[in-house]
């Protein structure tokens, strides 16, 4: 029995050194059991998920864009949707970023793009399209672009009045920036 603990225990250090080799960015990766802040000023941690290679928590220098963090993540997946992101956008420390599928991959068989409501443009009755956005919501959306100016990540939406996470979960898939 003591050689089998051994034996798993060896092989589960010889493939951790492995993926140290195929992949010099898997070191980056903080968990975010572990993750604390440690006064460092040349740097910033941010998360990523969605439709990326490698979703997680990176530590990036400052002064960096959303296309290095996608870039450090693996790259975005072939269902990504490009209109629900920025590539420009500056990060700014313990900021995540969703990125948003193009199709529902619950229906494997579809070849139809998910039908959107673009939050930066779009009128109250094309946001109502969106399951979760009513009145008052889509009232809120306009409001707060017309006072603050675009939205520069889908997460910015939950700045309006009536959206919070548990609405954000619900409407992520369905907004675009573009």
């Amino acid at each position: 029995m003591v050689k089998i603990f051994i034996g798993v225990l060896v092989a589960a250090i010889v493939v951790i050194v492995v993926f140290q080799f195929i992949d010099p960015s898997f070191g980056n990766i903080i968990s975010n059991s572990v993750l604390s802040s440690n006064g460092d000023s040349t740097s910033l941690t941010v998360s990523i998920n969605g439709e990326i290679t490698r979703a997680g928590t990176y530590v990036l220098d400052l002064n960096t864009t959303l296309a290095t963090l996608i870039e450090t993540a693996g790259g975005a997946t072939s269902n990504a949707d490009e209109k629900a992101y920025n590539v420009d956008y500056q990060l700014a420390d313990g900021l995540s970023f969703y990125i948003a599928p193009k199709y529902d991959m619950s229906d494997v068989c579809t070849l139809e793009p998910i039908i959107k409501a673009n939050i930066n443009l779009d009128d109250e009755d094309d946001l109502k399209v969106v399951s979760g956005i009513g009145d008052a919501i889509a009232t809120g959306i306009i409001n707060y672009r017309t006072e603050n100016g675009a939205f520069g990540r889908i997460e910015d939406i939950k700045n309006v009045s009536g959206i919070g996470n548990a609405t954000f979960e619900k409407i992520k898939n369905y907004i675009t920036l573009y």
